[in-house]
């Protein structure tokens, strides 16, 4: 009965007597034998032994509640086999189950969302020419703009980051046709399309048209303007109208602002090249550096050089207590700086209009050259003086133009542009009456070095007046051995 120990029989210790028509391990007769005992003899399943009889209440309760488990519907048995592995066991409770089915990780895990136009796989890029002798970090502020330099300088970090299959750092130079290898981009949380941004020109109409009106020659890689005199180059002190301000004028068809590539001082004018790509810029800037870009200037100077075709080597520095604003002959400590100079034409011993040549591209050269020498540049008060200056009716601004400058194309051939001097230059050459079809003279390697007939017979007339004179000293050196 319930709430009382088993009582005693002739069934084994620790065994309950069979019911009529029961086996012992709670199965119905006509089981197998032995069930409900494992292979050491020990009770099997949810079979309890009790060894003595207790009086506990709150065990017998205990244990008739496990028998009352132990019957299912109708009567039946409701014992289970032994779980075995692999198999959940059978009384766990409901609450646990329902944690371990949240636990469980699928198999495939689920794809992140990734924002339009993000790729996971790593990626490949070849260095264009525009691309050429820039920093990797450059690079990608140009072609992958979302990529910071922080993300950059971690995958140069962590080897992600490649260059022909070797690492990079954000400060390595890249070359033309290189491979560089891109890891996969990182997917954002939230990947709102950015619109792209454009470029606003802050530029009124009248400055958009100035400085177009400057232009004598436009192609793909370069612009070359007329610069007029009293305009800077670049910005600086108390400087806000400058070339480089206006070069978004100049952009036209083209995505990239242009870029200078040498500059003219403030008072002089003429032809300035502008590199409307960074390729052409790199180009340019490694053409003036290696001496191949020629450079030639027209200018009035006081009185007449005594050498009509000169060379002026003389080094430069700036002058101490000028804050760098002005430059002096420094024999010591100078720079090397070198120009050629020819006469074009000569009014008297008055002025004279010279071409000019610099081979070096030192601060004011040519300036400070032709000071030095006692042939100022008329309308140069700062280096000239009170003598740089004409009297009559030539004007008092500086009389340097660059009329041509001459460079190799990016593409191949050659930039070859002249500028057409200002108006007070042209009516200072008009009133000394020079002849302005004079002023382009031949570079020295655009002479003509083949000899002519002329030069031809004249070579072969000194070469046998050589022979001859030869001959004749060779036969006194034979008579003079005779007599001894």
């Amino acid at each position: 009965m319930k709430g009382r120990p088993p009582p005693k029989n002739d069934a084994p210790r620790g065994r309950k007597p069979a019911a009529p028509g029961k086996s012992t391990g709670g199965k119905p007769a006509g089981s197998k034998a032995g069930f409900g005992k494992a292979a050491d003899g020990k009770p099997s399943g949810g079979a309890r032994s009790f060894s003595k009889p207790s009086g506990a209440p709150g065990r017998a309760r205990g244990g008739a509640k496990a028998a009352t488990a132990r019957k299912g519907e109708g009567g039946k048995p409701a014992f289970k086999a032994p779980f075995k592995s692999g198999a959940k066991p059978a009384g766990k409770p409901a609450a646990k189950a329902a944690v371990a089915k949240v636990a469980i990780v699928p198999s495939t895990p689920a794809k992140p969302s990734v924002a339009k136009g993000v790729s996971l796989d790593v990626r490949q890029y070849r260095v264009q020419p525009d691309d050429d002798g820039i920093r990797l970090d450059r690079w990608f502020q140009r072609h992958l703009p979302d990529v910071g330099f922080n993300i950059v300088s971690r995958w140069s970090r962590t080897g992600q980051l490649r260059i022909d299959g070797a690492r990079a750092a954000p400060g390595d130079r890249v070359a033309e046709g290189q491979m560089i290898r891109v890891p996969p981009a990182e997917a954002k949380a939230t990947a709102a399309e950015r619109p792209k941004r454009a470029r606003v020109i802050d530029l009124t109409e009248d400055e958009i048209a100035f400085v177009q009106e400057m232009v004598i020659h436009r192609d793909a890689q370069a612009i070359v303007i007329n610069k007029p005199p009293g305009l800077s180059t670049q910005g600086g002190t108390r400087t806000d109208e400058h070339v480089d301000k206006l070069l978004d004028g100049l952009m036209f068809d083209s995505e990239s602002r242009p870029k200078l590539v040498h500059r003219l001082d403030k008072d002089t004018s003429g032809a300035l090249l502008i590199a409307r790509t960074s390729r052409a810029a790199a180009h340019f800037a490694k053409a003036f550096s290696s001496r191949t870009a020629r450079k030639v200037y027209w200018a009035l100077v006081i009185g007449v050089p005594s050498i009509s075709d000169g060379m002026i080597e003389l080094p430069l520095a700036k002058q101490p207590g000028t804050g760098g604003e002005k430059m002096h002959v420094d024999e010591e400590e100078g720079l090397p700086a070198r120009t050629r100079y020819r006469i074009i034409e000569r009014a008297g011993n008055r002025a004279c209009w010279v071409e000019l040549q610099p081979y070096t591209g030192r601060t004011h050269q040519l300036r400070v050259h032709l000071a030095a020498i006692g042939h100022p540049i008329v309308g140069d008060g700062k280096y000239g003086g009170k003598d740089s200056f004409l009297t009559g009716s030539i004007s008092r601004k500086m009389h340097l133009h660059a009329r041509r400058i001459r460079v190799d194309h990016p593409d191949g051939g050659r930039v070859d542009v002249m500028a057409e001097p200002p108006t007070h230059f042209a009516a200072s050459l008009a009133d000394m009456g020079f002849d302005l079809s004079l002023g382009d003279m031949l570079l020295d390697d655009e002479i003509d070095r083949t000899p002519t007939r002329e030069d031809e017979k004249k070579f072969a007339r000194q070469h046998a007046k050589q022979v001859r004179k030869d001959r004749k000293g060779e036969r006194r050196s034979r008579g003079g051995s005779r007599d001894e």
